[in-house]
């Protein structure tokens, strides 16, 4: 995640600046790369009126970090400007790394960010806020985790500050270390304080109110119940017990409801991770709960759910400050912790697999999704060939590697992985749905039952540009009308079935782009695929063959079919045999293949009068 809430665009206006947004997306993944149409030659969005680009993204609420002059950035944005509370962070960016200037949104994630961003290049943040840069904090941007009950108030009590009046620093709950240790004179007894509080407490103009990450709230729930329920039951507990929602550092719960929607949309909504516990880790605080369910024993394996779930989050000397509370189908308990709690040191994370497909080759052909999949993940899985093609981008990642042949085995690792709470990608050349895992990963998790931990984590494919689109675009149009897949490889489908689908798809005339063409062991394959498609159309018909698509040493060649032989393509081709009403044409020098759909009859210059 970012600094910010927002999404991030860095914004890029030459090539020179592009070697530095690039560092900047590697630690912030979920920021994208902008880049001028004219000048930048890789990046996730392309722009041509650099103004009306910016204008659009901060009005949208994206946060924009320029790599480029600060005065581009003022110009373009100054008619935008109109609530500092609702504007997004703006930063500035020298195009050496050397230097991060908050512009906008400095209280909003704009500081932070400029000193994540220097701290990544080595260079220095410009902050020129008043409170961050006397006192190194800002009252209405507390550390993760922290909530500000009134930000109103922060302007006024940060002032007094600045100015040597009193004010007073009331602390009920949690660890304000960084408040208290932040230079600042805070008096024992003023008319102007800040009250550090788990408490539900409004604030007024001379009391800013913020809450510590102590409370954690167990949760247990009925399979299918809704989020709105669970939602409504959490609320309504913290109000009737005074406390604030904004204190509240994590849920938890029991990993059988890892895969339970409601309890993760839950956490979603109050703005907090979930984290699970295995049935003997609640089992450690039975002599703590307030009753002992039976049910539940026999359920799930733990006396309670709710209660144990708040314990265990909150730590060993946590008291429970609101026993375990029901509704219809749920139940809620919340623990205090005395210090403040960093949910990703309790419990487990739910984990995550996304099947990754990177397209052919080139960057230029990944999605932008691909590529933040990749930027996030904290392990990689996949073949050493496929993960060269993303180096730039999980360079420092933990990566595991298997050969060729050893696709089970890279599923395997990929799930184990993500049972782990790990965030896990799968890495798959072209589109992962098509001759790639995906399948595996499906057929492996459809067969899982003695796997309940793979059952629960979360899985994702994303698409990508196959090599049979890849090599289509490069020869023109070939699949611009009816077309099927076939792979040529014998090694998990019989080649009697290959041979009935070639015959399927001479018969229907469809255009086929055949996988696997040729190997070292598997020569007559292909001369059995011309044979058959030669049944339904002519010898003339017209046949692209690509090579390492997508990559600097592609190759393409048009040929017909009656001239195909083995030695015209091997593993790394892709064959794409045209229909009978393909044709190929010469223009600009080169050969264009293309399937005509039948516009002909529409076209009005090919109408004779």
């Amino acid at each position: 995640m970012t600094d910010t809430a927002q999404p991030l665009a860095i914004v890029v206006f030459s090539e020179s600046g592009l070697a530095v947004a690039q560092k900047i997306r590697a630690a912030l993944p979920d920021a994208s790369i902008h880049g001028f149409e004219k000048r930048v030659s890789a990046c996730d969005e392309t722009f041509v009126d650099a103004a009306a680009h910016l204008r659009r993204l901060f009005q949208a609420g994206h946060g924009i970090v320029g790599v480029c002059a600060a005065g581009i950035l003022v110009r373009a944005l100054a008619p935008c400007l109109a609530d500092k509370w609702s504007e997004p962070p703006v930063l500035a960016v020298a195009q050496d790394g050397g230097v991060a200037v908050p512009l906008l949104g400095g209280h909003h994630g704009a500081n932070r960010l400029a000193r994540t961003i220097s701290r990544l290049l080595g260079g220095v943040s410009g902050v020129t806020t008043a409170g961050d840069v006397r006192f190194g904090i800002a009252l209405d941007e507390p550390p993760a985790g922290w909530t500000v009950a009134n930000p109103l108030a922060a302007k006024d009590v940060a002032g007094r500050l600045l100015s040597g009046e009193a004010v007073a620093l009331c602390v009920e709950a949690g660890d304000a270390a960084w408040l208290e240790g932040c230079g600042a004179a805070f008096a024992a007894d003023a008319p102007s304080r800040i009250l550090v509080t788990e408490k539900a407490e409004a604030g007024d103009a001379a009391t800013l109110v913020m809450h510590p990450p102590v409370l954690t709230v167990g949760m247990g729930c009925n399979r299918g119940t809704t989020t709105e329920e669970v939602v409504a039951l959490v609320e309504n507990t913290l109000a009737v017990n005074g406390l604030a929602a904004g204190a509240v550092a994590c849920l938890a719960s029991i990993d059988a409801k890892m895969d339970e929607p409601a309890l993760e949309e839950a956490a979603a909504h109050f703005g907090v991770p979930i984290r699970f516990f295995a049935a003997e880790e609640l089992n450690a605080f039975e002599g703590k709960l307030t009753e002992k369910s039976e049910h539940a024993f026999a359920a799930v394996g733990c006396w309670g759910v709710a209660e144990g779930a708040a314990l265990a989050a909150a730590g060993a000397d946590a008291p429970l400050v609101v026993a375990k509370t029901k509704s219809e189908n749920a139940t809620c308990a919340v623990a205090r912790a005395a210090a403040n709690v960093d949910p990703t040191l309790v419990g487990q994370a739910r984990g995550s697999l996304t099947v990754v497909g990177v397209g052919p080759g080139t960057p230029l052909w990944r999605s932008p999704d691909a590529t933040a999949a990749l930027a996030r993940a904290d392990a990689v899985v996949g073949y050493k060939r496929y993960l060269n093609l993303v180096a730039d981008v999980i360079a420092g990642k933990p990566q595991h590697v298997s050969g060729m042949t050893r696709e089970e085995v890279r599923v395997t690792k990929a799930l184990d992985l993500a049972a782990e709470g790990r965030n896990v990608c799968l890495v798959c050349s072209g589109d992962p749905g098509i001759y790639a895992l995906a399948s595996l990963t499906m057929e492996m998790l459809d067969k899982a039952e003695h796997r309940p931990d793979w059952r629960r984590i979360r899985v994702r494919v994303v698409p990508g540009i196959t090599a049979a689109q890849g090599a289509a675009s490069l020869a023109g149009a070939p699949m611009g009308h009816d077309f099927c897949l076939i792979s040529l490889s014998d090694l998990l489908t019989e080649w009697q079935t290959i041979e009935t689908r070639l015959k399927a798809a001479a018969l229907g005339d469809f255009i086929v782009a055949l996988y696997n063409p040729v190997s070292r062991r598997r020569r007559s394959q292909i001369e059995r695929a011309r044979d058959i498609l030669l049944t339904g159309r002519p010898g003339t018909t017209p046949v692209v063959i690509a090579r390492n698509v997508g990559r600097d040493d592609h190759s393409l060649v048009v040929t017909t079919l009656a001239e195909l032989k083995p030695e015209d393509a091997d593993m790394l081709s892709m064959v794409i045999i045209g229909n009978s009403a393909t044709r190929a044409f010469d223009q600009g020098g080169r050969t264009w293949v293309y399937s005509p759909r039948g516009y002909a009859k529409k076209l009005s210059f090919l109408v004779k009068e």
